[in-house]
Parts: C-alpha cells; structure tokens; sequence
C-alpha cells in the first residue's frame, strides 16, 4: 500500500539531542558523542573522530528527560561523513542488539 508521505522507511525517526558514550568494541577507550536521531533499526550521532564503517559499537545514551528511553546496544557503523558545518564526523549505525 503506498504511503501518502515522504517518509518510506520501515521505521519512523525520532529526533534527539543528547549526549551518549560509545567504545569500539574490541577494547577501545570510552569516548563521547552527541545522538541526533534513533529509528527501530538504527540511530545517528556525532562523533568527533571517523569511524570506520564495519566497526562494531558498544553505545550508552542517557537522555536527561524521560521522553527517550535510555539505550544500552551494540551497533554497526554504516556511514561516517564529515560535518558540512561544525566539527565531527556524523555517525550512521544500526542497531544490532539491544543490552540490558
């Protein structure tokens, strides 16, 4: 059935703006990051260095208000493109297991 809207993913993003902490999983050091969006599958942030796309994430993002849940999950990244304004690269990753 086609949709009578712009959106045409599987899932709906949801905008935010808070900070998180990721950790490349094979023992990386803690960093952190600004999320913007989080769908279903998938999320983006910004990070202040590239990763590189295949990495596997461990990510934290508290939210300071309870309209977002906080998230606990390992992700895949999938795109890292340089900032047209600002620095930072944005971070586009999927979700590949929640934890906790």
């Amino acid at each position: 059935m086609p949709r009578d809207y712009d959106e045409k993913r599987d899932f709906f993003r949801v905008t935010v703006d808070c900070s998180l902490t990721y950790r490349i999983e094979e023992g990386g050091a803690e960093e952190e990051g600004l999320a913007q969006n989080l769908s279903g599958r998938g999320m983006m942030f910004i990070a202040q260095q590239e990763l590189p796309v295949g990495s596997m994430l461990e990510v934290h993002i508290t939210p300071e208000t309870d309209v977002t849940a906080p998230l606990h999950a390992t992700v895949k990244v999938v795109r890292a493109d340089k900032q047209k304004r600002g620095e930072g690269y944005e971070i586009g990753a999927i979700i590949k297991q929640v934890l906790d």
